[in-house]
């Protein structure tokens, strides 16, 4: 029961940010409300477990890569330490940042919040009540700010503005004077820079880049005497300077507010005149020529001395500078390239496409990509996970099967031969081919081997096709419709139309064959469960009536009991053998979840996606998952008809129905504050807005809404392990797993029980009494280690003389063991002997040890294919070495 979030799939990138964290291949971007994280020296993808409350647009990560500050559309930042992944503390600005950034030494953060720019201290890890403290305000912007660069000092900050200027900022307490205005420019600044000495790390210069695709260069002209002495500034900023907080290591202000010159003698810099009052001349002005696309995203490296800039066509450039060579100007889109970063080794570039959830990591020197992901970016509509448990597959809206690793969290294939949208899949029970149905009136199958399609099934007139399954032994395919209300059989070997099957009046959702024989059941909205027997006859074997219509079915893993649900709510589970009804459950009230912004009548009032729209059995099928339009998803104990818990699968804010009451003054005459669209509005151009365009409300040309997103599940499948299981939600494929919590089940504790007495067991070599101990203990290190203090010859012996109740845990750690430990000899002999003493325990209880059986399988099978490759790669190499050496 202990499932909690695991990993997020569907989209790498959605918009906002894109960072490094520190020094390290760990590449964090936002993903809705979420934040991935990439590792991409391990080739993993991993989404935090915590989550904002709307659509995250700004990322800052510390130098040391420790934290993380995320910011949200709604302007709530959560500050969060990355190696506990846990929040640590959230400020809320007083609206949505336009450029958030640390500052080299980690001690400050920039944050433009409309035009000012705040400095505030990073809490870091200090324990405090309120731990942000904010240090600096700087007004006087005329527009909003895009983008910071801090000098290598952190005593200056390059500000970027909307206003066509550059501003340059003292943050330092003591510098004193009006900030420096870069000039010139004819569009708006989305990027300043400073550039910097390699030698000395002083700085030398600056580059400016705006929206039109032009880039200035400023050269800094040190040891000028005639520089202007620092001026007291304006009242307002004096009195902002007066009540500003020193920051540490600042020194006081001598003589007026001017600071004290020293000569080359004493100080190592040759010129120590601040950087707003010295002297900088426009040297050279350089201009992309991507004309009339306008340029979105660009960042500097200050050791390559390198400028990469992306445009609004999908190009993107980068340049050597200050000559402005270029040295690669490609195409990698054919959409706006919202962010474009370096890595800190400047080997690496980072493009991401909000509107395509494209995220593409670009080795320039080689020529290559070290990492090339995309999302769907229309709704998932169907899942299903592989027999073994490691790939998942899922269809979209957007007429794509995209095929991911559950384990690393990346798509590795993408079949785009669909050309309407995919509505089921299906994977064949040999684990090497995959089925799809789509709306184009096709059923493909795909070989991940050779990753083609190899085989489509068609009607001779077009249908829409919504359900599939095949039988176990992968000969017969069945798919519903939702036009013609029929079912088609194909032969899987020739690819011939069987049958069809006619009787259903309305279309067929539900389709899935019996885990035990050859019974097709099938649910349609003509209020009937019908089943078939596909093999023998022709004609409905049996057909149960309901009062409300159908919407999907499911079998028990064991083929004794069909769960189907029904417009009313209900959830129906009927004896496919007796044809008797066994029980209901009633889920109107646990399915209900908020309100959604065009609503008349109150949550709590309205009958409108209070339904189930898709079932799942656990791999024991002691439990089942139930989903439909709702944030929630309901799991119920069969046995007992109760729900045992309810998981909410978003918090977003940005997303229509998350909320149980909405807030009365954003009611207007016209409808929610929050779906009329302002065409006068300035719209941020790296944040992707994609909380429009899934429902086509409003008349064209009329400022009405174009609606949000409905927080709703579209599919839920269960592992056949039963370790985890993945909803099709409107954020994308949620991942819940029970592998990655710690579960405290005290069993058989007593006084005696203890840490202690396990280390004192294995002192005195009493390998059993050591392994129970820990067994009773439940502590998943201290039974590994236990493991592993067994000698080989005593294995059987320890074997037959364990309780048959910690069997089930004993085989869970060997499945974990396989995937991380190199001793599969000394493993596979403790799994051997165990299921050869007690065969007969498993095989009656197989019902109950099913998902750790599966999970054991898994590991087994994986670890067979890994050394298979590694054996049929060597097997000539020993050939040639047997060869030669007859030779010689």
């Amino acid at each position: 029961m202990n499932y909690r979030f695991h990993n997020l799939l569907g989209a790498p990138y959605r918009g906002g940010d894109a960072v490094f964290a520190g020094d390290s291949s760990v590449l964090l971007s936002a993903v809705g409300n979420r934040v991935a994280s990439t590792d991409l020296s391990a080739s993993s993808s991993l989404t935090l477990p915590f989550e904002s409350s709307s659509n995250v647009t700004r990322l800052a990560v510390s130098p040391s890569g420790d934290f993380l500050l995320s910011v949200d559309d709604a302007g709530r930042a959560l500050y969060a330490n990355l190696g506990r992944r846990a929040v640590l503390h959230r400020i809320t600005f007083k609206s949505a940042p336009s450029a958030v950034r640390f500052s080299p030494d980690g001690d400050l953060i920039a944050v433009a919040v409309g035009k000012l720019v705040q400095i505030w201290r990073s809490p870091a890890f200090r324990k405090e009540f309120f731990p942000f403290h904010l240090l600096r305000t700087f007004p006087g912007f005329a527009a909003g700010v895009t983008a910071f660069d801090w000098s290598p000092d952190s005593a200056f900050l390059l500000a970027s503005c909307k206003d066509l200027t550059a501003r340059l900022l003292p943050v330092k307490k003591g510098l004193g004077g009006k900030p420096f205005l870069f000039v010139g420019h004819r569009a708006a600044v989305v990027g300043a820079f400073f550039a910097t000495d390699k030698k000395t790390g002083r700085v030398t210069g600056a580059y400016t880049i705006s929206k039109d695709g032009a880039i200035f260069t400023w050269n800094l002209v040190e040891g000028s005497d005639d520089s202007p002495p620092p001026s007291p500034g304006t009242p307002e900023q004096e009195a902002v300077q007066d009540g500003e907080a020193e920051l540490d290591g600042d020194e006081p202000e001598s003589d007026g507010g001017s600071r004290k010159r020293k000569s080359l003698g004493e100080s190592e810099e040759p010129d120590t005149t601040p950087l707003h009052f010295a002297r900088w001349e426009l040297q050279k002005k350089d201009f992309f020529m991507q004309s009339p696309a306008k340029l979105t995203a660009c960042d500097y490296h200050r050791e390559l001395d390198m400028v990469v800039v992306g445009f609004s066509n999908g190009v993107f450039g980068l340049y050597q500078m200050p000559d402005f060579v270029c040295l690669h100007l490609l195409s990698i889109s054919r959409e706006k390239i919202t962010t474009a970063i370096f890595s800190s080794l400047g080997n690496w570039l980072v493009f991401g496409c909000a509107k395509l959830g494209q995220l593409l990591v670009w080795e320039w020197r080689s020529e290559s990509y070290i990492l090339k992901q995309q999302g769907h970016y229309f709704d998932v509509n169907c899942i299903a996970y592989s027999p073994d448990s490691q790939l998942l597959a899922t269809g979209a809206d957007d007429n794509k099967v995209k095929v991911w690793t559950v384990s690393s969290g990346f798509c590795f294939i993408t079949f785009s031969e669909h050309t309407n949208a995919v509505t089921a899949v299906h994977f064949m029970a040999n684990n090497h081919s995959l089925l799809s149905a789509s709306l184009d009136g096709t059923i493909r199958a795909w070989d991940l081997f050779r990753y083609r399609n190899f085989k489509t099934f068609t009607t001779a007139s077009p249908r829409q096709f919504v359900s599939l399954t095949a039988d176990q032994s992968g000969e017969v395919i069945c798919a519903g419709t939702l036009d013609s209300f029929e079912i088609f059989v194909w032969s899987m070997k020739t690819g011939r139309l069987l049958d069809i099957l006619s009787g259903h009046q309305g279309p067929v959702h539900g389709l899935m064959f019996s885990p035990i024989n050859a019974i097709l059941a099938s649910s349609s909205w003509d209020k009937t469960v019908r089943l078939w027997d596909v093999f023998e006859s022709k004609g409905a074997v049996e057909t149960f009536q309901h009062s409300h219509d159908v919407l999907t079915l499911a079998y028990r893993p064991d083929g004794r009991q069909i769960a189907c649900s029904t417009l009313d709510g209900l959830i129906h589970f009927w004896d496919p053998f007796d044809g008797l009804l066994m029980y209901t459950i009633e889920g109107r009230r646990d399915i209900a979840g908020g309100r959604l912004m065009t609503d008349r009548r109150s949550a709590a009032n309205t009958s409108i996606g209070k339904y189930f729209t898709t079932l799942c059995y656990s791999a024991d099928g002691t439990y089942i998952l139930a989903g439909g339009n709702s944030k929630y998803i309901c799991m119920y104990d069969v046995g007992e008809q109760v729900l045992l818990r309810r998981f909410q699968i978003t918090r977003n804010l940005s997303l229509d129905g998350v909320l149980d009451f909405l807030n009365s003054k954003k009611m207007t005459d016209a409808g929610a504050l929050d779906l009329i669209d302002d065409e006068d509005s300035d719209v941020e151009e790296g944040i992707d807005q994609q909380t429009r365009g899934n429902l086509g409300l409003g008349l064209p040309g009329s400022m009405a809404n174009r609606g949000r997103p409905i927080a709703r599940t579209k599919c839920v499948k269960f592992a056949p392990t039963g370790r985890s299981f993945a909803a099709a939600t409107t954020d994308g494929v949620l991942l819940y797993s029970v592998d990655d919590s710690f579960i405290f089940d005290p069993t058989d504790l007593d006084i005696d029980v203890t840490l202690e007495k396990v280390e004192e067991a294995l002192e005195e070599n009493q390998q059993q009494r050591a392994l129970l101990l820990s067994l009773r203990l439940n502590e998943d290190s201290l039974i590994k280690k236990c493991i592993f203090s067994v000698d080989p010859s005593n294995v059987r012996a320890i074997c037959s003389s364990t309780p048959l109740k910690y069997l089930q845990r004993l085989i869970e750690a060997f499945s974990d063991l396989l995937e991380s430990c190199p001793h599969l000899e000394f493993i596979l002999l403790w799994s051997q002997e165990l299921c050869k003493i007690h065969g007969n325990y498993i095989q009656q209880n197989s019902r109950a040890l099913l998902p750790a059986l599966k999970s054991l399988q898994k590991s087994i099978t994986r670890i067979h294919q890994d050394l298979a490759d590694t054996c049929s790669s060597n097997e000539y190499m020993l050939k040639y070495l047997c060869s030669s050496g007859t030779r010689n």
